[in-house]
């Protein structure tokens, strides 16, 4: 299949260089143009796109080469971008970091060449001057096709620019398309896992309109879409997903500040292979909606256990449901929620006591990185032997991790066993990406209609 789609993808040599500001900002200075844009973020990343979504409402998705191939990531940007005038990708990381923090493979670059997407580079002017045009030198030169066509800079006064811009069109060759000047007023605060979320951020709103306003006064908007609308057409191959059920199965999904981490693209992928989502919050709701499912994903609960502990109702109607059988899916955050008790940031307190034992903060990322999974028994999601790509973030680590699939990492070869699961339950701290392996998804729609026609 084919489709014109304007497109283009916001990198930076590092983290903190302020991609997601400038992406906000432009996200909002399109939508002001009435353009209504799609927001697709790279990698495995799921608070920069609750960003994308909650600020403006933009359609988006996780562009991930480890988790799916090229042609599946061309799909589910097109999917995502279904009825935009244009589509903004942003980076992860460094634009060239990818795998093991030794390759380039799946890294933003790879997701450019692979999406035909013209790259913008952002360098952080603060404190540099010519020496920028030495580090965009480096990324042009680093790969045969660096995919960069433009450059914006970041954290640069007027003066500045009125310098700098000349000179790095000169030693570059690449057009220099604007800057966005500091804004402490408006800077998005982060925390261990990255940025907070959209939801955590006072005044959100307000600092928004004044990125987008300062991005419309110092950055040629009108240049980026020029760039945006000269990508070619998006190719993919269709992708035959035919319903598991016409019979509604409701999968109910914990939802609200303790529990916000979710693939879009999973979500989607469940719904249609036939399941009906239902949101609910264990922060204050008292009982689980009618269901023949429980999705607990990721999130904050360590920034909750005294609200999540003294929800004494919500807690006793999840640990009876799941005990008496209801499919679970429970992933790093929701795994916690499934522990006896959690020790958080406001103290430790007793948790729904489905698996056994306590988490606590380690002070240290623990895991950190891509994984592929193995089943080593039948289970909720797949048989013994199957494998899916999943992904780990977390600073917490609990008693009992589970041991019934094996994790391994995709450069170094280094595992461990992690997730508890049986015929009914799916728990432990690896994040799931059901695209990676649709069979997985499939298997729990099957669970949750045999469940819901009891």
């Amino acid at each position: 299949m084919e489709r014109a789609l304007p497109r283009l993808l916001l990198a930076a040599p590092r983290s903190g260089a302020g991609k997601t500001t400038m992406v906000c900002a432009l996200l909002q200075a399109l939508t002001d143009r009435g353009l209504r844009p799609a927001a697709c973020k790279c990698g495995p990343d799921y608070i920069d796109p609750l960003f994308h979504s909650e600020l403006i409402g933009a359609r988006g998705c996780n562009l991930d080469l480890f988790f799916t191939p090229a042609d599946t990531a061309r799909r589910l940007l097109a999917d995502s971008a279904e009825g935009c005038g244009v589509a903004v990708l942003e980076g992860v990381m460094g634009y060239y970091d990818g795998l093991g923090g030794v390759t380039d493979e799946a890294s933003a670059h790879r997701v450019a060449l692979a999406t035909e997407t013209p790259a913008v580079l952002i360098l952080d002017a603060r404190g540099a001057s010519l020496s920028l045009a030495a580090q965009l030198r480096g990324f042009l030169d680093f790969r045969p096709d660096s995919g960069i066509r433009a450059v914006l800079l970041n954290r640069c006064t007027a003066m500045q620019y009125r310098m700098l811009a000349p000179a790095l069109e000169k030693e570059c060759g690449l057009p220099v398309l604007g800057y966005l000047p500091t804004l402490p007023d408006c800077a998005l605060e982060s925390r261990h896992l990255g940025l907070v979320t959209a939801q955590e951020v006072d005044g959100l709103r307000e600092k928004l309109r004044r990125l987008a306003d300062a991005l419309e006064a110092t950055v040629d908007v009108d240049g980026l879409l020029a760039l945006a609308a000269a990508a070619p057409p998006l190719r993919w191959e269709a992708a035959a997903e035919p319903p598991e059920t016409d019979a509604g199965p409701v999968l109910a999904v914990a939802r609200d500040r303790a529990f916000c981490f979710y693939y879009r693209e999973s979500l989607r992928l469940l719904e249609r292979l036939g399941a009906r989502l239902v949101y609910f919050s264990p922060l204050d709701g008292d009982s689980l909606p009618a269901c023949a499912g429980l999705y607990l994903g990721g999130g904050y609960p360590e920034l909750y256990v005294r609200r999540l502990a003294a929800n004494g109702a919500m807690r006793r109607a999840i640990r009876e449901a799941v005990l008496d059988g209801l499919p679970t899916l429970a992933e790093c955050g929701g795994f916690l929620y499934l522990l006896e008790a959690l020790e958080g940031e406001d103290g430790r307190g007793p948790m729904c006591g489905v698996l056994p034992g306590s988490a606590r903060n380690t002070g240290k990322l623990r895991r950190f990185g891509y994984v592929t999974l193995t089943a080593r028994r039948d289970n909720l999601l797949c048989n013994a032997g199957e494998s899916i790509r999943a992904h780990e973030f977390h600073y917490y680590d609990a008693d009992d991790c589970g041991g019934d699939f094996s994790a391994v990492k995709p450069v170094s070869g280094r595992g461990w066993d992690c997730i508890h699961a049986t015929e009914t339950v799916f728990a432990g701290f690896p994040h799931l990406y059901l695209p990676a392996n649709p069979a997985f998804a499939r298997r729990l729609v099957r669970r949750l209609e045999r469940s819901w026609s009891k």
